[in-house]
């Protein structure tokens, strides 16, 4: 179920809001919130995924509202005037809906809606493997990523450096590097991905991990770099 709140301070714009969500599966109207209190209120005792947010409020706007949050949900935002729409766009906001609201307009919205949510849910899944298989001499084969040590590319192929053994299978680099969890492992050259907690110390273009060096590829460097900033 995907949990939602109606934010706006006209009775009628929310109540047609509330007709057209009704009619549709799988979205739960959590509260429908005539100003920005009633919002947060909502938002700091339920699970909210995304808001319908009216921009021209009394007391606190729409934008500065949701300027205000640390951790916002998805927003969309629903207005009688397009000259905001700038405004929305540097925020972040899912989409920006001009009111009177159309029905297909609406549905438009909630399908970047849904691939927002299916997107965050695939991220979430990826970062909790423990494990996955791998194409290897024709058969499929479980590989322990506590295991890893060092992914080195070759060509059409990959060369998994495990703690016991070593498997070549049948991936490229890219496709190798997107079946891992990104705050695990990191791609330093086109020729090698290594697990975060091998590292060492970073030596100029060099990576000392605990199986091996390895060097750092010129157009890998600045992300390296930005990705080891995060422990600092």
């Amino acid at each position: 179920m995907i949990n939602y709140l109606i934010v706006d301070d006209e009775p009628q714009a929310r109540k047609l809001l509330q007709t057209y969500m009704a009619e549709l599966p799988n979205y739960h109207l959590v509260k429908l919130c005539s100003n920005a209190m009633e919002a947060y209120e909502a938002l700091q005792t339920s699970k909210i995924d995304f808001m319908f947010l009216d921009i021209k409020m009394p007391l606190v706007s729409g934008t500065d509202f949701l300027r205000s949050l640390k951790n916002p949900p998805m927003v969309i935002f629903t207005t009688a005037f397009n000259k905001y729409a700038l405004e929305g766009y540097e925020l972040n906001v899912i989409d920006y809906l001009l009111k009177p609201i159309a029905l297909p307009r609406l549905l438009h919205t909630l399908e970047k809606v849904k691939v927002r949510l299916d997107e965050a849910t695939a991220r979430s899944t990826k970062q909790e493997k423990e494990y996955l298989f791998v194409k290897s001499d024709h058969k499929l084969v479980k590989v322990d990523l506590a295991d890893l040590l060092l992914i080195e590319g070759l060509q059409n192929y990959v060369k998994l450096h495990l703690k016991d053994k070593v498997i070549l299978a049948s991936y490229t680099m890219k496709a190798m590097e997107s079946m891992l969890p990104d705050k695990n492992f990191l791609r330093v050259h086109r020729s090698y991905i290594i697990p975060v907690n091998t590292i060492v110390a970073v030596d100029g273009n060099t990576i000392e991990t605990t199986y091996q060096n390895v060097q750092i590829g010129t157009s890998f460097r600045n992300n390296v770099m930005q990705h080891l900033s995060l422990y600092r």
